[in-house]
Order: C-alpha cells, then sequence, then structure tokens
C-alpha cells in the first residue's frame, strides 16, 4: 500500500472517529443529558438546523477571509496554520450539520468516489439536467 492510501485510510478514520463523538454527542443532547450551556456541541444542536447551517455560511467566510491572507502573506507559516485552523472549523461544523440530518462524512466520501474519474464539468451538467426532470 503506498503512503496515499494510508493517508486516506487515516484520513476517513479521523474523520469517522469525529463524526461518532459529534453523534454520541447530539444523542446525549436530545436525551437530556448534555447542557447547551456547558457543550458547545449540544448549543449547536440546540439552534437547530437554521443554527448549524448559518454557523458553516460563517465558517466558510472565515475560511475564504484567511486564504485570501495566507495568499497576500505568501503562505507565511502562521498564515498557512490560520487557514488550517478555519478549514478544521469549517469541516468539524459540515460534521454537525451532516449528523443533524443522520448522515455521516462516508455518505460524502462514497459520492467523492463516485464522482472520481468524471469531468466535474459534465458531472455538474448532469446534476443540472437531472433537478430539472
Amino acid at each position: 500500500m503506498n503512503n496515499s492510501n494510508k493517508s486516506s485510510q487515516s484520513l476517513d478514520s479521523a474523520l469517522a472517529h469525529l463524526a461518532d463523538v459529534v453523534d454520541q454527542r447530539r444523542d446525549a443532547f436530545k436525551a437530556g443529558q448534555a447542557d447547551p450551556k456547558t457543550s458547545y456541541t449540544a448549543l449547536l444542536f440546540s439552534k437547530g438546523d437554521d443554527g448549524i447551517l448559518k454557523k458553516i455560511g460563517e465558517e466558510a467566510t472565515e475560511t475564504v477571509m484567511a486564504a485570501k491572507d495566507s495568499r497576500q502573506a505568501n503562505l507565511a507559516p502562521e498564515q498557512q496554520k490560520l487557514l488550517v485552523g478555519e478549514v478544521a472549523d469549517l469541516w468539524f461544523h459540515c460534521l454537525i450539520a451532516l449528523s443533524q440530518f443522520n448522515l455521516r462524512p462516508e455518505d460524502v466520501i462514497a459520492e467523492l468516489d463516485r464522482r472520481l474519474g468524471s469531468s466535474g464539468i459534465e458531472e455538474k451538467a448532469a446534476r443540472k439536467a437531472a433537478n430539472k426532470e
């Protein structure tokens, strides 16, 4: 197995583990065992769909701003660290959304695998055509 496959499996495993933790905390919140005053994850779930999705928008904007700052700073190490941190925040909040809608990162990875090797332009056009039908 090459390093790329090992890295991919490690990423899949890390995302699955984090998703497990998020799902456990979602279930604890629903069972009244997690207090939004002391648990950030419970706080997010307490805000429902709209609050979770709004947070993703905020994190996406912060990621874009960090990326632009990184480019302007010629990817200085401290700017790279900020960008990585913002992407981590965005991914975490996306995991919260997936959990809210009873989905898993494995569902996203399966969709990416399905798209692998196809033209992004053609794939997007096919989705648009399917949505019109």
